[in-house]
This record gives C-alpha cells, structure tokens and sequence, in this order.
C-alpha cells in the first residue's frame, strides 16, 4: 500500500515528467506503476486516497469466540503437546476440545 504522501509525490514526478514531453507510459514504468494505476488516482482532478483502510469488513462466520480461543491455546501449551507441529496436536486433541475439528 503506497502512503497518500508518496502518491502525491509520485503523482506530480508523472505530471512533471508528461510535461516535459515524456509519454504517461514510460512515466508511468519508470516508478513501476501501470498508467491506469495513475489514472485512477488522478480521477476528478485531484489526487485519490487509497480507501481500502476505510473498507468495512464482516466478522467472518466461523470466527473463533474469545472462550473457544482460550480454551485451545490452553490445551496447546500442556507439556504434553510443547514439542509437536500444529498437525500432530490437531489430531490429539479433537476430542478434548468439544470443537470441530478442522484439517491443517
């Protein structure tokens, strides 16, 4: 993700360059953006901040609760389990969880 203080800058270098008789193009490749990247930021005139920061983004549905999470975290790190790989403790521990179990 390019900071909205690099996207300007790199904005006007493009601008600056265009001016000067270079082609958006090569502009463009020189600080390896495509020139609809550029387009994009430069829709209506001024120079666009990105927005996905401001996405709103769902909970998933199968999101582990916060006693669920603490409930496997506590069983993993018995002694008995310290040593063995997320695909060995899976298997092991299914039934003491009372949670679905799930393929690594």
């Amino acid at each position: 993700m390019i900071s909205s203080s690099d996207r300007k800058q790199a904005v006007e270098l493009i601008q600056e360059a265009n001016r000067n008789g270079a082609r958006l193009t090569y502009a463009c490749n020189e600080l390896n953006i495509s020139v609809r990247t550029y387009e994009r930021w430069t829709r209506e005139g001024t120079i666009a901040h990105d927005q996905r920061p401001l996405a709103k983004r769902p909970v998933p549905k199968n999101k582990l609760t916060d006693q669920e999470r603490e409930k496997i975290i506590e069983t993993v790190s018995k002694k008995e389990f310290m040593n063995l790989p997320p695909s060995q403790i899976v298997p092991k521990t299914c039934g003491l969880l009372d949670l679905y179990c799930i393929r690594v």
